[in-house]
């Protein structure tokens, strides 16, 4: 099949809704931010692209949806967007037509745009060519070559061109694309039908400067469309275009589509509900106009796994006018610099697995893809409905049985935490309704917590990546004290808890390394992480091929036995001392199991061990450990509850607090850096920053005053934290902590001050967080909370409690275990 491309623009640049909304979690307005300014550019330079900064609504149905609303106020505001609740007088004055009887409120951002997306890829088509770039129209990509699995050049019907780098953003046929590449590029981006409707102009033409309306719980959005409306949905539940097949057309595509009136015709409704002049405009002219979706609603940005200088730029999901300056620009810096220059790692490709690319899985997840883009998603609390049950543990179906409520990471199957109630013949237990308040599964965490602490808990962690690292003779050592900022040369036996940095210092990896012989390793790294540390990883071997990795993540079962009994568990089912050392392991028999890895860690902070079990054995060793485990108090615990207690133990997480741009001193990690070995990967930014200091530090909040988790909206994440009244910083993560009865949440926090960049902020010392007259606040959906700053782990009799009957591991290993 070739891939034709037949004009610039002719893809969704043709036919998009033209709507710039900046009201969006930090990620993504940045991006979006720096597409306006760049079309603000080409309007100053005289290009007619018909943008207009008219603003936009974005209204609440519901408390829940005001809450929601809410709190992107409170993250938006202090990090330099302006944007306001309003009230229903005030959205009648700003947009007349609309029907306000029904809103539990609104939210006016006065920056965002509207502008032609035609106009726009044309007028950049333009200044490109004026400055030396070249392009074909009518030009068909037929195959992208490599040499070494790195691009050599492309086959087009107009000839071959060699080239250096290639980039995919072909939007619906950027899958299809990938595929013709040896090895094979895997896109997961796959186009649903995309609906929305125009009407005629009224006489007199609607003001052109009338505010874009996004009226999320109806799943639509309306704008002034050449002197009428315009109307689009992000309906619940879409449709894969192209039918079942799922084929793009390489030409004429818009011929292959069909109108189905039973699918807009109820979305039409609301909207006339909401904007009654529809019903005097005539009517409407439906389109039905394809858009690329990704599996997680997410941008897909940056640099193959499998092709070097392959890279991707699509998946804009619905809107692509929204992303483009900001990506293009993105794309172009980390072309010209080898790496990113700013924070994208959640629009990275390197997400996803094989698995993602399959199109049978595609047309179903993204059915519900478009939908969530208007859903409320209530943290933690808001999984998918299709596309599951792929990649499961062999524990799954017993743990169905045992009351488990599922959610997926990386598409694996986890058990987000135990329905105690649940009783075999009754219909399985599910996520109840999502809310920002307390979870009304919360009772059932808090008797799994108090498994942990006083008998035994059992915790599936069998989602997390796991890679051999072996070698004929020593080079995996060298190899790893490369990559490692801590000492990887530790004695057979050991663990070793250790970034991976980059040049910056930033963390590529967080993870766990096992040394199993002089010259094999084994690693355990975040969940996430399974595609995107392997390429890391594959691109630092040396090129003698003495280094070898494997992904054995499906080869072993994860069980993690939490809790001060947990020592005598596991010494009765293997029949032998159990009490290791911490950060040590020993192959062991349990059951009747052989060759079962038993690690003195776990990825709690708490007591135990992590077994690393062959997958055969696993359902052996789970039933063995239930069933000798009610003399301790054994119970299921799920993943949710295992995240409530790393986070009051202060352990950082991955793509949460840790990322490229994160250091291992800006989060106290720093004892794991050994800066005295001969050289290692981010060495001399990390020297640089010990002497100079961090300018900025994660801080450990216990959250108190007025707050009570039982009546008040919970933190969850991405709260704005003040200092004496100062944004100073934003919340990463947040939780219960359960031992000490208080809500917790972890976060970075600097100096005060939006305009300085890094290298002009002072550094950040202990003694000013823990300043006594500092007064820190947490905002949580327009409310402020006090909040008291720790530095280091928390210390009480309650967590003391925790260790009993355990070898006690120091503060630093026990800030180390950290794995999601």
């Amino acid at each position: 099949m070739n891939i034709n491309f037949v004009r610039v623009g002719s893809g969704t640049s043709h036919f998009g809704s033209g709507t710039l909304g900046l009201f969006k979690p930090i990620a993504h307005r940045n991006i979006i931010m720096y597409s306006i300014k760049l079309y603000r550019q080409l309007q100053e330079m005289g290009f007619d692209i018909g943008m207009k900064e008219c603003g936009s609504i974005n209204l609440a149905q519901t408390k829940d949806r005001l809450i929601a609303l809410k709190r992107r106020i409170a993250y938006n505001v202090p990090t330099g967007l302006y944007c306001e609740i309003l009230g229903r007088e005030e959205l009648k004055r700003l947009h007349p037509y609309l029907h306000v009887d029904d809103l539990e409120g609104a939210v006016w951002v006065p920056e965002d745009a509207v502008a032609d997306s035609s106009a726009i890829c044309h007028a950049l088509a333009k200044l490109a060519k004026q400055g030396g770039a070249r392009y074909r129209e009518n030009c068909r990509v037929q195959e992208v070559f490599t040499e070494n699995e790195v691009v050599k050049s492309i086959q087009t019907n107009h000839g071959n061109i060699t080239c250096e780098y290639f980039v995919n953003c072909a939007g619906m046929w950027a899958r299809e694309l990938g595929l013709r590449c040896n090895p094979p590029v895997r896109i997961p981006a796959y186009p649903a039908e995309h609906f929305y409707a125009t009407t005629p102009p009224m006489v007199p033409e609607l003001n052109s400067n009338l505010p874009c309306i996004r009226d999320f719980d109806s799943y639509s959005y309306a704008r002034q469309w050449q002197g009428g409306l315009m109307v689009g949905w992000f309906e619940r539940e879409a449709k894969p275009a192209f039918g079942r097949e799922g084929n793009v057309p390489e030409n004429e595509w818009h011929r292959h589509l069909k109108d189905d009136p039973s699918h807009w015709k109820p979305l039409w409704e609301r909207a006339k509900h909401r904007l009654p002049i529809l019903r005097e405009m005539g009517e409407p002219t439906i389109y039905n106009s394809p858009d690329n979706f990704t599996p997680d609603g997410r941008w897909i940005l940056g640099e193959s796994p499998e092709v070097k200088n392959y890279f991707i730029a699509v998946g804009m999901n619905g809107n692509s006018l929204q992303g483009a300056g900001g990506i293009g620009k993105a794309i172009a810096e980390w072309l010209m610099k080898g790496e990113p220059t700013q924070e994208l790692l959640p629009f990275n490709i390197q997400r996803f697995l094989d698995l993602h690319n399959n199109k049978q899985y595609l047309q179903q997840r993204i059915k519900e893809v478009v939908g969530r883009h208007y859903a409320i998603l209530y943290p933690h609390q808001c999984e998918y409905k299709y596309a599951r049950k792929l990649r499961c543990s062999p524990l799954y179906s017993v743990l169905e049985e045992q009351g488990a409520v599922f959610g997926i990471k990386m598409a694996y199957e986890r058990p987000l935490y135990f329905d105690s109630t649940y009783r075999r013949g009754d219909k399985k237990p599910e996520m109840p309704p999502g809310s920002f308040y307390k979870p009304k599964f919360f009772e059932f965490m808090k008797e799994e917590f108090l498994a942990c602490r006083e008998g035994v808990g059992i915790i599936d962690m069998s989602s997390f990546s796991k890679i051999e690292i072996t070698s004929s003779r020593s080079e995996v050592v060298d190899y790893l004290q490369q990559l490692c900022s801590n000492d990887a040369n530790i004695p057979v036996g050991g663990i070793v808890h250790t970034g991976m940095q980059n040049e910056r210092g930033g963390y590529e990896n967080d993870c766990m390394l096992v040394r199993q012989t002089d010259n094999s390793f084994f690693m355990v790294s975040p969940t996430s992480q399974q595609t995107r540390i392997y390429q890391w990883m594959s691109r630092h071997l040396p090129s003698d091929r003495s280094v070898g990795l494997n992904d054995v993540t499906s080869k072993y079962t994860v069980i993690n036995v939490v809790g001060p009994k947990a020592t005598e568990l596991m010494s009765e089912l293997s029949n032998s001392d159990i009490n290791l050392s911490p950060f040590t392991h020993k192959k062991v028999n349990v059951g009747y199991a052989s060759d079962v890895m038993v690690m003195a860690f776990t990825h709690t902070g708490e007591p135990g061990y992590c077994l690393y079990i062959p997958s055969e054995y696993a359902l052996h060793v789970y039933a063995r450990l239930m069933a000798v485990g009610e003399d301790y108090g054994v119970r299921n615990v799920g993943v949710l509850t295992q995240r409530f207690m790393r986070i009051e133990r202060f352990i950082p997480f991955w793509a949460e607090e840790l990322s490229p741009y994160v250091t291992p001193y800006e989060t106290g990690n720093g004892y794991s850096v050994k800066l005295d070995k001969e050289y290692f990967i981010g060495k001399f930014a990390l020297q640089h920053q010990k002497e100079q200091g961090v300018r900025k530090r994660l801080i450990l909040f216990v959250l108190g005053g007025e707050l009570d988790p039982n009546k008040d909206v919970w933190p969850w994440g991405g709260e704005p934290l003040y200092r004496n009244d100062r944004y100073v910083g934003t919340v990463t993560s947040a939780g219960y902590g359960f031992a000490i009865d208080k809500l917790v949440c972890l976060g970075f926090i600097g100096l005060p001050g939006l305009r300085q960049t890094y290298d002009e902020m002072s550094p950040i010392t202990t003694e000013f967080i823990m300043d006594p007259n500092a007064r820190y606040e947490v905002d949580i959906a327009g409310r402020r909370f006090p909040a008291k700053p720790h530095v280091h782990p928390l210390s009480s009799p309650a967590l003391n409690k925790l260790n009993k009957k355990y070898t006690p591991t120091p503060v630093a290993a026990c800030q180390s275990d950290i794995l999601l």
